[in-house]
């Protein structure tokens, strides 16, 4: 039995709202019987995030207000990439940096998330970093982080139990874990 056609072709798009961070654009898309419908993509440069490691098996997390779901989060620092041509390593240090103060001797990309895709581009691109050194944090003016450390298996069981919520939290502590477990330094 062959596949289904459930491609769906751009026909124009439209912006209709232009914010500092989004985009919102009016897409046409012409469906697989050949009607067309409306799409709401929310367009996005894309960002990066860190599950940074130190040597006793901790990971770096900030609490943060996120006005949006209206509570504090314990999150993996993370960041808007500059543009969209920016190297996202180069902001995945950057963020790190700039959030906890932190750098690392080592990276290693452990993926690439699309976040909503039913109506956002966004990719968040997820890493893991080792070999930390402290230096100092320097967040943006309009960014107000407190840092903490948590044992990786903890935050795994904060994934598995359901106090994180936050999904590139959740994929960075989860492909960390697998990825220490797989390749013991």
């Amino acid at each position: 039995m062959s596949e289904p056609n459930l491609t769906e072709t751009l026909v124009s798009k439209e912006v209709v709202f232009r914010g500092a961070i989004i985009r919102l654009e009016h897409w046409d898309v012409a469906l697989p019987n050949g009607h067309h419908a409306l799409r709401e993509v929310a367009c996005h440069p894309g960002a990066s995030a860190v599950v940074a490691l130190d040597e006793e098996g901790r990971i770096l997390m900030v609490r943060q207000m996120r006005i949006a779901v209206g509570r504090l989060t314990l999150e993996i620092p993370a960041g808007k990439l500059d543009s969209a041509e920016e190297d996202p390593l180069d902001c995945a240090k950057r963020e790190l940096s700039e959030e906890t103060g932190f750098e690392a001797d080592r990276w290693q990309k452990l993926t690439c998330m699309e976040t909503t895709p039913g109506f956002c581009n966004e990719r968040i691109h997820l890493y893991l970093a080792t070999g930390l050194h402290a230096g100092a944090s320097h967040p943006d003016d309009d960014e107000f982080v407190a840092v903490t450390r948590m044992p990786l298996s903890e935050a795994v069981d904060a994934v598995m139990n359901g106090t994180f919520r936050d999904g590139k939290t959740c994929l960075g502590i989860m492909m960390a874990a697998a990825f220490t477990a797989s390749h013991p330094s």
